[in-house]
Formats: C-alpha cells, structure tokens, sequence
C-alpha cells in the first residue's frame, strides 16, 4: 500500500551561499520540445489531450519516449503543473502504440514521478499491476525495485524510497542469487544517501557484511558522497578511511566526490589538501574536477554574472580572487586537464568543452590561450589549419537552445578581439584558421579591449 511521505528526523543539509547547477537533462529533441512548448500555451484541458494523442501518433519511438522521459526527470523545467499532470495521460497513450515494450525501468520512473506529484492512486495501481505481472518472477521484481527504489531517490522522495526498501528486503531474502541481493543492497544503500540518511546506509552496508557480502565501492562511494553532502564531514573522513581499508584505492571519481562536499560547506582549505593529496597520489584531475572546485569559488561566481568585465588572463584573474580561491585555482592549472579536452593536430586544433560548467568552461579558455601562447612562442609546434572550440548549442542546458557557455565563449571572443567565428556548419562551435589565429594569439595583449566600466 502507497501512503503518503513519512517524515523522519535527520538533520538538514546547512544552507551555502552558492546556486546549485541544474542537472543535465533528458535529450529531449526539437519535435519533443517544440510539442511541450504547444502544451504551456494550450488552456484547454480537451485541447491538451487532443494534442497528446496527435503528437505519439504522429511521432517515432524515439521521440515519444525522450519526450516522456524528460516530463519525468526531477528536472526544474518540468516544475509547470500543466506539464506533470500530462506525464501519466501520454504514458496512457504510448503504450497503446503497437511498437510499445513493457519496461519496468520506465514504470519505476513513472510510478516515483506519481508519488512526488501526489497522485498516490495512480502510483498504487500502477505498482499492483507491476507486482502482480511478476510476482512468479521474484528476480525480475526484486530488480523493479531497485529501480523503484533509484526513481524515488532522483526525486528526493523519502517515504518512497523507505516504503520500496521495506519491499526490496523482503524479497533479498527471498532469492538465493548473489547477484541480485547485491544489486538489492547497492540501491538500498545509495537510495538512503540520496535522500539524506546515510547512518541507515552505513547499518545496511554493516548488515551486508553480516549476510556475507563485501560491499563494493559503489556502496562505499554512495556513503562517502552521502555524509559529505549532509555536512557530517568527519563522518565522510572515517568512511575514505573505510575505503581504503576494505582495499579500494582512492581514484578521480571518489575524490571529485569528497571535493564536491567540502566544496558544498565552504571547506576551501579543505579542498586545497584533498587537491595536494591527489597530486601526490598520482590521481589525475578531470573536468568534473575543475566543476567541483571552481563551483565553490563565490567570487568567480560573482564575476561570471557580468560578462563583460570579466578579467581576460589567468594573471589578472588571480589578483581579483581571495587567497584561498587564488590558490585552489592555482592547483588546478597544474594538471593536465587542458591537454585531456584538447586535441592538437597539424590539420586542426580542437578544444571540446563538453561537460564543463560555467566557471570551468572560463578558467580552461584563459588556461588554453594561455598556453598555446606559450607552445606557439616556443616554436616546436606545427600551426594547424584550423582552430576549433567546441562549446555546444544548448541541447543539455535548462533551456533548450541557451548554451551559457557558449554566450561565455561569445563575449571572451568579442573582448579580446579573437579570430573566431561560430561555424555555419554546426551553430555550437567556433571556427578559425590556424595562422591568423597565432598571428592574433602573440599580439592578443595589445588588441585586448579594456573592460567595461560604462
């Protein structure tokens, strides 16, 4: 039985001065976004439905299902209730189309987008005939609720990740498959710290133990990033501590982790020891090394709100920051990250800045004019043909089709006078001929607009 949401006593997250960053969306295409933008036009609920059933018979499989899956994604564009209230109808009507799979992955998805919305009997039936179709399948059910248990999670929805776990144990000891009680227990356990109880992930991972099973460092990841985003930060040291003890090396993913939730509790210090720590270690930096650093830096933050007077060097950068950012920031231009995201050929030069956010995408463009000023100089490298920069065209971006990287990219460009232009072949990226752009490159500083002070 579906109830609505318990509420437990666990403390909250304290609040941080910086904004948090949209998630990526669904690939939702131009047909699925041009139609979900009919719908928040169209006041008529008759008119609405007339709509849905001309869009899935009208459209490919493809299409009808991105389109679904982003109405259910826990994404701030789907927060319109003229929109939820059309996610359960236009599953209604695909699986009524005769290329229509039943897929318990997208059942979970559906059932949790329910519950948060509060549609508790349209979740509850939806669930009994799920349970029903597989209940002489007990490892195919115990897989639906993992996945249930992960859908409730992506939507912070506490009671029905607590209510699904009640479920999911049940059947754990209902199966003798290693596998599968494994799987069970890696989604109870990274449900409980997405939704901000991980004392009762780190008594499951204990429980594991008992039962016979080693956790895996998916599980330990989980506990990691979940104490860490809480604020319980001791608690997330003594967990690396667990780690490494159960005979897991730390590595790029679990660091970006810790660095992330220092970085969500202003622990800049914090942030700039784990930084030394991987250098020392021998971990590589990553891009979502760099988002997880320059995120936490509130003055870069402040600076990326007025583009155009934004400094255009490293140097000048770092005299506008406080010590600590400066430092952080410093540490990270020692990595290789820049030649990880650029690729240097006789024909082309290509930077892709793909997957980087904002701050990021900022620091590498004055990181890379920077150096290639300095290889150029130096002269033991072939001037391609052409240069490319590839900052994308908004097709992950809370809007469709507004890429803040690249109006980032656009306005550095403007500034600084920059040979490049956007590619009429692909709107996403800027284009330009190698030798103009070292011609322009070693005399950038004398061609350099002052910022704007108007």
């Amino acid at each position: 039985m579906i109830t609505p949401p318990i509420l437990h006593l666990s403390p909250p997250p304290p609040p941080t001065a910086f904004p948090h960053y949209p998630p990526f969306l669904c690939a939702l295409t131009r047909q699925g976004h041009r139609f979900l933008s009919s719908l928040l036009t169209t006041q008529d609920p008759s008119a609405a439905l007339g709509l849905l059933r001309k869009f899935v018979s009208s459209s490919s499989k493809h299409v009808a299902l991105t389109t679904l899956s982003h109405l259910l994604s826990p994404s701030p564009s789907n927060s319109n209730p003229r929109l939820s209230s059309l996610a359960f109808p236009l599953y209604s009507m695909i699986k009524q189309e005769s290329w229509f799979s039943w897929n318990t992955k997208l059942l979970a998805d559906l059932i949790a987008f329910l519950y948060k919305e509060e549609h508790f009997d349209d979740a509850e039936d939806l669930l009994t005939e799920t349970v029903m179709r597989l209940r002489f399948k007990k490892r195919d059910l115990c897989m639906f609720y993992c996945n249930l248990v992960e859908s409730h999670a992506k939507h912070k929805s506490e009671g029905g990740v607590l209510d699904s776990c009640t479920q999911l144990r049940h059947l754990i000891f209902l199966t003798s498959s290693v596998y599968v009680r494994h799987r069970a227990y890696g989604s109870m356990v990274a449900g409980f710290c997405e939704v901000g109880l991980p004392d009762k992930a780190e008594n499951l991972m204990q429980e594991m133990r008992e039962n016979g099973l080693k956790p895996s460092v998916f599980e330990l990841r989980s506990l990691v990033y979940g104490y860490g985003q809480m604020g319980f930060l001791e608690d997330m040291k003594r967990s690396i501590v667990q780690v490494e003890k159960d005979g897991f090396e730390l590595d790029t993913v679990g660091c970006n982790m810790v660095l992330s939730s220092f970085g969500a509790h202003n622990e800049l210090l914090e942030m700039l020891s784990w930084l030394k720590k991987m250098t020392t270690l021998g971990i590589p930096f990553s891009t979502r090394t760099y988002n997880s650093v320059l995120n936490s830096c509130p003055t870069i933050i402040l600076m990326l709100e007025d583009m155009k007077n934004l400094p255009l060097s490293t140097d000048e950068l770092l005299g506008n920051l406080k010590v600590e950012e400066a430092n952080l920031v410093l540490e990270l231009l020692k990595s290789t990250v820049l030649d990880q995201v650029m690729e240097w050929g006789s024909s082309e030069l290509k930077l892709d800045m793909h997957g980087m956010h904002l701050t990021t995408a900022y620091l590498v463009l004055l990181q890379c004019f920077k150096e290639l000023k300095l290889r150029f100089l130096a002269g033991n490298h072939t001037t391609p043909t052409e240069i490319s920069v590839i900052c994308g065209c908004g097709k992950h971006s809370s809007t469709r089709g507004e890429s803040p990287v690249k109006s980032l990219t656009k306005e550095i460009i403007k500034r600084t006078k920059c040979p490049l232009r956007i590619d009429r072949k692909n709107v996403g990226c800027f284009i330009g001929r190698g030798k103009v752009f070292k011609d322009w490159l070693l005399h950038k500083d004398a061609n350099q607009n002052p910022p704007d002070t108007s």
